[in-house]
């Protein structure tokens, strides 16, 4: 099962560490403690509530640029014998890509899992990030 930490959970929302531990605090996000005793929130928890969030208007309506690379988490996968629709949820934004299965599954692709979709043109990547890119904006 992927956890991800509320500092870590807070950067792929764009809010800060302080609003996820209200949103934790007020039940509005489910989280547990993990071995060393810290809050972590499941991946796919983190999914959905990301689904759910970006379906809300933004305060402020001001958007950010990503450039081409889209950090977020894996909402949704849906295989075939070829292909794979994986789904990213990064911060406001929906991304949508068509890649081969093998690629999904040798990715281990599926909802909660921290993948970059990287857009060029019409198509669009997906890949792992390194794990300094977790950190939460400053």
């Amino acid at each position: 099962m992927t956890t991800y930490r509320i500092r870590d959970a807070a950067g792929l929302l764009g809010v800060s560490t302080d609003t996820v531990r209200r949103w934790v605090d007020a039940g509005r996000l489910a989280a547990s403690t993990d071995d060393a005793g810290r809050q972590v929130v499941d991946g796919a928890t983190l999914a959905a509530f990301a689904q759910d969030l970006a379906g809300a208007p933004a305060a402020g309506g001001a958007g950010r640029s990503v450039r081409n690379r889209f950090t977020g988490l894996v909402t949704r996968v849906v295989r075939d014998t070829v292909m794979a629709q994986v789904e990213i949820q990064a911060g406001p934004f929906r991304v949508v890509s068509l890649i081969s299965r093998e690629a999904a599954d040798e990715l281990g692709l599926e909802p909660g899992v921290l993948a970059t979709a990287t857009a060029k043109a019409t198509s669009v990547a997906v890949e792992l990030p390194a794990p300094h890119d977790l950190r939460a904006p400053r």
